[in-house]
């Protein structure tokens, strides 16, 4: 299993992502992760469409929570041909929960807790603290990675401005 160290940190401290690292240009990987009523999502699903992967450690935290709230604001801003994925491992329960009291529709909040397979698939496991690095992947209508943020530090909110950009940019 592939490791990389010191791409992202907590509070400074490097941590270790795990899995298979993705590259712009690269087909995306599929996955299968699990809605609130525990039936499989794929990323297959969304062909046609362009995909933004937002991954997040918990969705419990104040930057997860500001930052899922901006997306799906911004969702209802993108049109039907863009649809944007949060991924944590959070149990899906907890999401169903955190997305009512949240009013959160717009966007897809889905749950990689069972298999792992998007943490391993796309390399944003935290091997140190079992939990998702704060990521974003966007992936066009063909299955092409066009664009890939990592934010370094845990707590830090993405930069929203330069994913809405690359969105608008594939979007013509």
């Amino acid at each position: 299993m592939s490791e990389r160290n010191n791409v992202v940190k907590s509070s400074g401290n490097p941590l270790t992502l795990v899995g298979n690292e993705v590259k712009v240009g690269d087909t995306a990987p599929d996955f299968t992760v699990l809605n609130e009523s525990l039936s499989p999502v794929k990323l297959s699903d969304f062909k046609g469409k362009t995909v933004i992967i937002t991954s997040v450690p918990s969705i419990e935290t104040k930057t997860c929570d500001l930052e899922t709230k901006r997306f799906n604001q911004e969702a209802g801003n993108l049109g039907d041909d863009v649809v944007i994925l949060t991924i944590s491992m959070d149990l899906p329960f907890a999401q169903a929960r955190w997305c009512g009291a949240a009013g959160v529709e717009n966007l897809k909040m889905l749950s990689d807790f069972r298999d792992r397979e998007f943490g391993q698939n796309y390399g944003v496991r935290i091997k140190e603290l079992g939990l998702l690095a704060r990521t974003i992947f966007i992936v066009d209508k063909d299955g092409k990675v066009q664009y890939i943020q990592y934010v370094e530090e845990t707590s830090v909110e993405p930069n929203y401005d330069e994913v809405l950009d690359a969105t608008r940019k594939l979007l013509g």
